[in-house]
């Protein structure tokens, strides 16, 4: 066993000869990009991309200042600021070997709730070239169906009458390119890096309505001068657990506050569209293409697609990890039928990508034992990711007379798991979701409304006018709410 090294600036060669460790220096690395959103995902993906990349080439105008805008960003903010910014990617491979490494590319962690103004100083500085964000789908505050920004969020409503000490993040982009706009400062790159699909033309269309609308002159300039990239990200990214820090602490002798895991696939395609040049990620595996809508496509609908399928199906079922989901015969048979029927059909051709083996990447990366991915966390903030990943595919088969079964199941499982909270053997699951409480009260009127969970319109819209979609799915919910055993009518699609 090594002896444990507290993981800082200073200790960086005591671990050299146990992982790889930044060799750029840190002291000289300005803050080209903001993040906002600095969670597991942005750790294990562009803050690793550009970590990588620094260590190629040096690259030290490239650094990353975190931005959290939340009370309960302030954990991770003083245990990263504790640890000089540094934390472990702990990768773990299928067969049980676990690879580490120092991220070093994070150089500064802001919090919008201590001083608003000096997070909105930073992302106007003339250093700054891109703003990126990892802020979860319900970040962007579209409406579910009809895409448009909801103006009667309250906090939407504080940051219009206060520009200097807004609270979400398109309060802040404003103020920031409202600032270099006066200064006469190049505009940044605005970065989606969350699982939108076109998530650079939503950030645009909302940060446009909502800057418009505090300023209009201002939003004709973004307009023109502001580029958005679309891009696909990947990279499974679990949550960290207790048993993750204690491993890199007992096998590789470092004590690290908040490492980050991961699986070993990574991917990132990128519009080449920057407004304020950009890091050379393509050495570094990242790639650049002129238009990413078939990849994001591609990903969303079979990949996170099948996150929900998994989530939803295995938390009534009673299975508690991704992993151990995939494991059962009956489940992972499902989420490749639910590909092959229903989400392969509507997808574009991608070029360079052969969908067979993309499905089958997709089965394995789910089933890699080391990585405890919750259905919890898989299953949190459905009500913002179910619309873009599945009811999508449900919409464009009722238009091509596409098959629906399989996704319908889903969503009256959904419906099932949003009114009793439990698994089919009474366990309580556990569910956070902004609209918890208009889910919970919608699925709770289906005994006397057996189509009282579709009449959520931002969620479902139309559908409920379907007539197919509605007998089929009046048809599963009724049977699981009089035998929750989701396997009988799995096995019944499967047979169908």
């Amino acid at each position: 066993m090594k002896k444990t090294v507290q993981l800082k600036q200073e200790n960086l060669p005591r671990l050299a000869d146990r992982m790889v460790v930044p060799t750029y220096d840190r002291g000289t690395a300005k803050a080209g990009i903001v993040h906002v959103g600095v969670g597991g995902f942005h750790r294990s993906h562009e803050a690793y991309y550009t970590d990588a990349l620094m260590n190629e080439t040096g690259a030290a105008e490239w650094g990353i200042c975190g931005v959290g805008l939340r009370e309960a960003d302030r954990k991770m903010r003083d245990i990263l600021k504790e640890q000089d910014f540094l934390y472990t990617l702990l990768v773990k491979h299928p067969d049980g070997k676990a690879e580490t490494r120092v991220i070093g590319s994070i150089v500064d962690f802001m919090l919008s709730v201590d001083n608003p103004m000096a997070v909105i100083d930073k992302m106007a500085h003339e250093d700054t070239k891109i703003v990126s964000l990892t802020i979860t789908e319900g970040g962007y505050n579209f409406h579910p169906v009809t895409g448009e920004f909801m103006f009667n969020n309250p906090d939407v409503q504080h940051d219009l009458a206060h520009p200097d000490s807004p609270k979400l993040v398109f309060g802040y982009l404003t103020a920031a390119l409202k600032k270099r706009q006066e200064a006469g400062v190049p505009p940044f790159t605005v970065q989606s890096c969350d699982n939108v699909q076109h998530n650079g033309d939503m950030t645009k269309k909302m940060l446009l309505a909502f800057a418009r609308e505090q300023d209009p002159e201002l939003g004709d300039w973004i307009e023109a001068n502001v580029c958005f990239p679309n891009a696909m990200v990947d990279r499974i990214t679990p949550v960290t657990t207790p048993v993750d820090i204690a491993l890199l602490a007992s096998d590789f002798g470092v004590a690290d506050g908040w490492p980050c895991t991961c699986e070993p696939f990574c991917q990132w395609v990128i519009e080449d569209n920057f407004s304020n040049g950009r890091p050379a990620w393509e050495k570094v595996g990242a790639q650049f293409v002129p238009d990413v809508t078939p990849y994001e496509k591609m990903k969303i609908r079979l990949l996170n697609a099948g996150h929900s399928v998994l989530g939803l199906l295995g938390s009534i079922h009673g299975h508690e990890t991704i992993d151990g989901a995939v494991a059962d015969p009956l489940f992972a048979q499902y989420l490749r039928a639910f590909m092959d029927r229903e989400a392969t059909p509507v997808l574009d051709e991608v070029e360079g990508i052969n969908l067979d083996d993309y499905k089958d990447s997709l089965i394995y990366r789910f089933g890699n034992p080391n990585i405890k991915d919750s259905l919890a966390r898989i299953c949190l903030e459905s009500s913002a990711k179910l619309p873009k990943f599945l009811i999508s595919t449900i919409r464009e088969n009722l238009a091509a007379d596409g098959g629906i079964e399989f996704a319908t199941l889903v969503i009256a499982a959904w419906c099932l798991y949003s009114d009793t909270g439990l698994s089919r053997h009474g366990v309580e699951l556990e569910i956070v979701d902004e609209m918890k409480d208009e889910l919970h009260q919608a699925a709770a009127g289906t005994k006397d409304d057996v189509l009282s969970f579709l009449r959520i319109d931002p969620i479902f819209g139309d559908l409920v006018e379907n007539e197919r979609f509605t007998a089929l799915y009046t048809e599963m919910v009724e049977a699981l709410y009089a035998d929750p055993n989701i396997d009988r009518l799995m096995e019944k699609n499967l047979a169908g």
